[in-house]
């Protein structure tokens, strides 16, 4: 039984913390709604209460969904997970690799070797109107080579830029932006129809999603919306601005571009937590739930990347689970898998973390306390025996390019990123924390380092992966 007062209390308290500006969390469960919690205000006035049936973008919680409708189609023997992307878009291909070595399957679980490239960023500077200039949107503008408006700009980036695949396909996770994107197409080859077509008649209207919708802009989901619909919140310098100017990123549509509920979103997690059982019937094949994040991707403490969730245990509980953001967007989603609970917290103020609301959420259901961490990178209290073999300068070109530069100090390792250095905390593995020691409760940055030969080639930097830039 929830203690809903308790967690109305310790929810309200995190978001007082985070300044955060409106937010709606939802549990669905067997017997319905479970718990429903809307803070603060959706409107440039902040004078208007979000609820459960607020319109919110969600982001990357859209990827489990198009990764959903792969799985569907597999079942249904219109694709094969396992067949070269190439079958579908004959331009596709990766630099170093035979056309035929990346299959459906290796873009849904981000093991296509596509490094972290510019392209999303590229497509949500060009094609989105009314954003306030910055530094950001100025250097994005001035180094994008088209509008990135299509596929086959996208498909032509891919194959023949001159950044390093990260290994042979299968072998190496890091979550690309871009592969969504090619598999959004992929969809639409193998299902004989648009993507927002098949994900509308074989997911939302079967689960009853009324207010859910994969829009490739924002007009058709401010009308079904019926002005129900969030405005977009920033905090920038301290203050918090508000615009409507949301992101528009034509070719990224499976990856990004859903726009829901709190309510919805519960629904849809607790249909993939029964298998695809809603209400008594089965509206999705049990397979497809079972190819997406079921006995086909191992259970482990630590956080496991399946087909567009991640996948951990914990308590004994299965807990599958993804984030997203862009501007104005910041969610977490989830599930109990196997037990019937499904989990939303969307919010409309951009670059925040979720998960500590999320948390809260699963703890009420699994009576654990409700400040319980989650966080599966933890300190072991032991130096690392090998500093010398991650020590060096890594980089990432998603957007502006990030420099990451691991040194030791004074017998000590940190990392400096953007011009701040915080401390490296040993976690076990080659896997490292880094902590604000300004805010010792944030859950900090992971760092997992790739080595081979007796040197780090990479680190995998939250759930992208930074090459080295020099040995």
């Amino acid at each position: 039984m929830i203690d809903k007062q308790a967690l109305d209390a310790h929810l309200t308290s995190w978001a007082r913390k985070k300044n955060l500006a409106g937010v709606s969390a939802y549990i669905a469960g067997p017997n319905g709604c479970e718990y429903a919690w809307n803070y603060g205000f959706r409107d440039a006035a902040q004078s208007i209460r979000p609820d459960s049936d607020t319109m919110y973008g969600i982001a990357s919680m859209s990827k489990s969904i198009t990764a959903l409708c792969a799985c569907i189609l597999h079942v249904e023997g219109k694709l094969d997970l396992d067949d070269p992307v190439s079958r579908y878009l004959p331009g596709f291909s990766v630099p170093g690799q035979p056309k035929e070595a990346v299959t459906v399957r290796h873009l849904a679980m981000h093991t296509a070797g596509i490094p972290p490239m510019e392209p999303l960023e590229w497509s949500i500077a060009m094609n989105s109107p009314g954003r306030q200039e910055s530094d950001w949107l100025t250097a994005m503008r001035r180094t994008a080579p088209n509008a990135m408006d299509s596929i086959e700009q996208i498909l032509d980036y891919v194959a023949h830029c001159a950044y390093r695949t990260l290994g042979a396909p299968g072998e190496v996770m890091s979550y690309s932006n871009e592969g969504y994107a090619i598999l959004s197409y992929v969809i639409d080859r193998a299902a004989g129809m648009p993507l927002e077509q098949f994900m509308q008649e074989r997911v939302f209207t079967p689960l009853g999603m009324t207010r859910s919708i994969l829009d490739n802009g924002i007009e058709a989901a401010r009308a079904l919306s019926g002005g129900n619909i969030t405005s977009l919140f920033e905090m920038e310098d301290g203050v918090r601005v508000c615009d409507d100017a949301w992101s528009i990123l034509p070719p990224f549509r499976g990856c990004a571009m859903v726009k829901s509920t709190a309510r919805d979103m519960a629904v849809y997690y607790r249909a993939l937590s029964n298998y695809g059982l809603h209400e008594g019937r089965q509206v999705i094949p049990a397979q497809a739930v079972e190819l997406l994040a079921g006995k086909y991707h191992p259970v482990s403490p630590r956080s496991l990347m399946c087909m567009g969730l991640y996948k951990r245990e914990k308590a004994g509980h299965i807990f599958c689970e993804h984030s997203g953001g862009l501007h104005g967007v910041s969610t977490k989603g989830g599930l109990l898998l196997g037990e019937g609970y499904g989990f939303s917290v969307l919010c409309n103020q951009g670059d925040e973390d979720m998960d500590e609301l999320m948390w809260g959420l699963y703890n009420a259901v699994c009576g654990l306390p409700l400040g319980e961490s989650h966080r599966w990178f933890n300190p072991v209290h032991e130096d690392f025996s090998a500093p010398e073999m991650i020590t060096g300068t890594y980089i990432s070109h998603e957007g502006v390019p990030c420099i990451l530069t691991i040194a030791l100090k004074d017998g000590s390792l940190e990392r400096t990123r953007d011009g701040e250095t915080t401390p490296l905390v040993y976690c076990g593995g080659t896997r490292f924390l880094s902590l604000d020691p300004a805010d010792p409760d944030a859950q900090g940055v992971r760092h997992e380092f790739l080595i081979r030969d007796g040197l780090a080639w990479g680190v995998r930097c939250g759930t992208r992966v930074f090459e080295r830039m020099s040995v």
